[in-house]
């Protein structure tokens, strides 16, 4: 893996991982570190979806460490993750931070190439969210979808056949006064399902579509509104 730091339009430091493989192959194991120390402020994103590929067995794992300081603000931004048929990832993002700093991150995931209609009938995919606040516990999610997954995402509890799912989480100050803003831009778009809800100072937001072109046509105006600047360049090459 690289890093780069092109000169972004945004406030603070602009940062872009690269995955040199070009994807993530059965078994492979990546781990990355950021530290935004006191006052810093940083996005992070990466040029282009991660691509998972078919495994015969092995899991591949994928483990992000955050750790963001005093009155520091770190955007986790990467682009989609696609999974092929047989794909088998573990994911883990991991966040440390001080209980004035400010972290919004954003994941989305794509199950099979709709170039190819292709569908993930088999895999598996698991994606574990801990978010520790003033070295507290503050947040914990964990996805985990194995087998024949394509059966799962038409069951109408479970994605009602929609092949894309993303989230959005803040954790600042005001994540809990920025609710009901983010639920009336949410009501007005059409391309794609969005859910708001907010709690102990964290706001979560899902999304579920159809395609990823209908997810970005929500998504992107969306962070533009939320953040209040552009998107990093590479969202947009």
């Amino acid at each position: 893996m690289r890093i780069r730091l092109p000169n972004g339009a945004g406030t603070g430091l602009e940062a872009v991982l690269v995955n040199t493989a070009g994807g993530i192959a059965c078994g492979d194991s990546f781990q990355v570190e950021i530290d935004a120390g006191i006052g810093t402020s940083v996005t992070v994103a990466t040029p282009a979806a991660e691509k998972v590929y078919r495994s015969d067995g092995p899991v591949a794992q994928l483990v992000v460490g955050l750790r963001v300081g005093a009155s520091a603000r770190m955007d986790w931004l990467p682009q989609e993750t696609l999974l092929f048929d047989r794909a088998r990832l573990k994911r883990r993002l991991d966040v440390e931070m001080d209980e004035d700093a400010r972290v919004t991150l954003f994941e989305a995931v794509v199950f099979g190439r709709a170039a190819r209609l292709e569908q993930v009938e088999t895999g598996f995919f698991e994606d574990r969210w801990r978010i520790r606040r003033g070295r507290r516990l503050a947040y914990a999610d964990t996805l985990r979808l194995d087998g024949a997954i394509a059966a799962l995402l038409r069951k109408p509890t479970v994605a009602d056949g929609a092949r894309v799912f993303a989230t959005l989480l803040h954790v600042a100050p005001d994540s809990e006064a920025r609710l009901e803003s983010v639920r009336q831009h949410l009501a007005s778009s059409q391309s794609c399902d969005a859910a708001a809800s907010a709690w102990n100072g964290l706001l979560a937001v899902r999304f579920c579509a159809a395609s990823i072109e209908a997810l970005r046509a929500a998504v992107c105006p969306f962070l533009i509104a939320f953040r209040g600047e552009a998107l990093p360049r590479v969202w947009l090459s």
